[in-house]
């Protein structure tokens, strides 16, 4: 049987990884010795995992993570406040789908956007979209899309994304406006989206930080009453040049 027709059906039909299968089953000697039903079974499992291979490719480049973190390479033995039982909890994703938060907070250095893309790594692994941003980028995006008529479709990109990370909060004061667009995307998000958020900012200073009481009442309300916090501590792991870049 010529199998090279078949070949070229299944890549018109875009079978890419049965394509593959299929041509590494042509090589092996004891192919075979292997039934219809099996052979069947390994092109199809071929097939599944190229695709969600391609899937989860998709949802990283998407993700725009700062760094190409993971947690299997967080450093637990430096004190630095990580609690590696909560962590491993955590990594299991559990809390994405029921919209709860992750607040870390810590001097600079210690591996807070590590943390945060490393958990958002492990997000798109388990089939979450999510989304990086450093929170004065956010502010500049969302400026930006009011002047060119953008601003409705972002946001509404924003809410739907699984799991929103907004680092660097509270380096400047914000803004009226900026404030008004954060409640506006943490509402849209409440209880239905996780975000993580890192700061060099204790939690017990946001308020203050957000600047407007009762706007900052309304943002906070919304953050932080369903969420982890992760208080990370320790000198800047920059001043470690064998270490892992964990800021």
């Amino acid at each position: 049987m010529l199998i090279h027709p078949t070949i070229e059906k299944l890549q018109t039909l875009k079978l890419t990884g049965m394509v593959k299968a299929l041509s590494e089953q042509q090589q092996m000697p004891q192919i075979d010795s292997l039934g219809f039903e099996e052979r069947l079974g390994l092109l199809v499992d071929r097939e599944a995992t190229e695709r969600e291979n391609r899937r989860l490719a998709t949802r990283l480049k998407k993700a725009k993570l700062r760094q190409s973190a993971s947690i299997e390479d967080l450093d637990f033995r430096r004190s630095r406040g990580l609690d590696k039982a909560m962590i491993l909890t955590l990594a299991a994703c559990a809390w994405i789908s029921k919209g709860i938060n992750i607040l870390i907070s810590g001097p600079t250095g210690v591996g807070k956007s590590y943390l945060a893309c490393a958990l958002a790594h492990k997000a798109c692994l388990e089939g979450h979209s999510a989304l990086y941003l450093r929170l004065p980028r956010l502010f500049e995006e969302l400026r930006l899309a009011k002047a060119d008529g953008r601003y409705g479709k972002l946001m509404l990109g924003y809410a739907k994304t699984d799991l929103l990370v907004l680092d660097d909060w509270g380096l400047t004061p914000m803004t009226d406006p900026q404030r008004r667009d954060l409640l506006e995307l943490m509402e849209d998000r409440y209880g239905l989206k996780s975000t993580i958020i890192t700061s060099q900012l204790p939690v017990t200073a946001w308020h203050e930080a957000i600047g407007d009481p009762t706007l900052a009442d309304a943002i906070l309300d919304r953050i932080v009453h369903n969420a982890h916090k992760i208080e990370m501590k320790g000198e800047s792991m920059r001043k470690k040049p064998l270490a892992i870049d964990q800021n």
